[in-house]
């Protein structure tokens, strides 16, 4: 497990692939394997009951063990039993490694909320706002994770262990995260490298999927900038509070992902607290990435991450991805028969493969390809409408996985 995380930290340091979260994961991985490092002790926590009350009185004053546990840092703990009789304990506990404690985010599902405001506080929603149906294509990206879902299934995992899987093909690492440690916590060592490996692999994945669906002519139509539509502030400001009422009101299990994204988008539109929404960008998103990575680093022990199970990921989440841009792109092509048969300005394809929410870089991946073809092409800003699309799709995904398998 050491060497894995060496080669982890090559593939951040050298191949500079998503090194802001495979950094920390591979160096948390490291600390957690090192021989006798205690980052990662659990908490041993003893009880030794005393008796009732007036009974615990009495062994208070007279017994020299208890007088000694005292001294070694113990507390008195008061519990009332059934009968109403107060009880007495002495509680001692040995603390837990530094590891144990910053994973306590994870597992109760702090960070990924807290990333995802520091992503609704960078996030442009005017592409698409623009064109609203851009979050068709956000949608139909979410194929791969349903897909995966019925894969894992099929292999053996249960329902929660390919839940969690099929969250990948989202590209949302903090969802994967936070409906896996509500699903499958056991599993967040291999579903974090897996999520975010491939999250760095989205430039090398997608392009093949992509020309493999599409015509040359379809790859190169135009998309003019004109055709978008100016946006206004007050849209942008009514757009996180009406998507978050909608959307919570239908499917609350998504509230603190994405009312945690809108929060952070309404801070950015408004423009009333740019104090707080560069502290949301910056040093919260940077903190909390950090702990975040290193916590996650610290599940994939030996025991948790070689296996077969952990093969098994690899492979349905490279799938997720496949299917999810595949569904991104057979969408758009749809969209443009339908769009052009009816007199319309015809759509780029391409730029369905963003619907995966890699934001931005599903977006700049659609503009490589789009301008492989032809140079003329501009796709990123109408790219960017499904993208972000997406991070509203995955977080509804997981949503929904959560509401039926949590």
């Amino acid at each position: 497990m050491i060497l894995v995380s060496f080669v982890l930290m090559y593939l951040a340091i050298v191949k500079k692939f998503e090194p802001l979260l495979l950094l920390p994961i591979a160096f948390g991985m490291f600390l957690a394997n090192f021989p006798l490092g205690g980052v990662n002790d659990l908490p041993n926590e003893t009880m030794r009951f005393l008796g009732t009350l007036p009974e615990a009185s009495k062994n208070i004053g007279s017994d020299p063990t208890f007088a000694a546990m005292l001294q070694s840092g113990e507390h008195l703990v008061q519990h009332i039993n059934e009968s109403g009789i107060a009880e007495i304990f002495a509680e001692k506990s040995n603390y837990g490694g530094l590891l144990y404690y910053l994973g306590r985010g994870v597992k109760l599902g702090i960070y990924p909320p807290l990333i995802f405001m520091g992503i609704g506080a960078m996030t442009d929603f005017a592409p698409l706002i623009s064109n609203p149906k851009s979050i068709l294509l956000g949608g139909a990206a979410q194929l791969g994770i349903f897909c995966a879902y019925i894969g894992a299934c099929m292999l053996g995992f249960t329902p929660q262990e390919a839940g969690s899987i099929g969250i990948i093909g989202g590209a949302d690492g903090p969802t994967a995260l936070y409906l896996t440690a509500k699903l499958a916590d056991h599993l967040l060592g291999p579903i974090a490298v897996a999520a975010y490996s491939y999250m760095a692999l989205v430039p090398v994945i997608q392009p093949p999927i992509m020309k493999a669906l599409t015509s040359k002519k379809e790859r190169q139509i135009v998309m003019s900038m004109g055709d978008m539509r100016p946006v206004s502030k007050t849209e942008k400001i009514i757009f996180p509070i009406a998507v978050t009422t909608l959307v919570g009101l239908i499917l609350p299990s998504t509230v603190p992902l994405l009312g945690m994204l809108m929060l952070g988008n309404l801070m950015k539109e408004s423009g009333v607290v740019e104090r707080i929404n560069k502290t949301a960008q910056n040093e919260l998103m940077n903190i909390v990435t950090i702990f975040l990575g290193v916590s996650v680093g610290s599940t994939a022990t030996a025991e948790a991450f070689l296996n077969a199970k952990t093969l098994g990921i690899l492979v349905m989440g490279v799938t997720a991805f496949a299917f999810g841009t595949a569904g991104g792109v057979l969408l758009g092509k749809l969209m443009n028969v339908i769009s052009v048969s009816m007199g319309g300005k015809p759509i780029n394809p391409l730029i369905g493969s963003a619907g995966v929410s890699a934001v931005p870089m599903a977006a700049r991946v659609s503009q490589v390809v789009g301008q492989k073809e032809n140079p003329s092409n501009f796709l990123l800003m109408h790219a960017m409408g499904p993208n972000v699309a997406g991070v509203i799709g995955s977080a509804i995904a997981a949503g929904i996985l959560l509401s039926v398998l949590g």
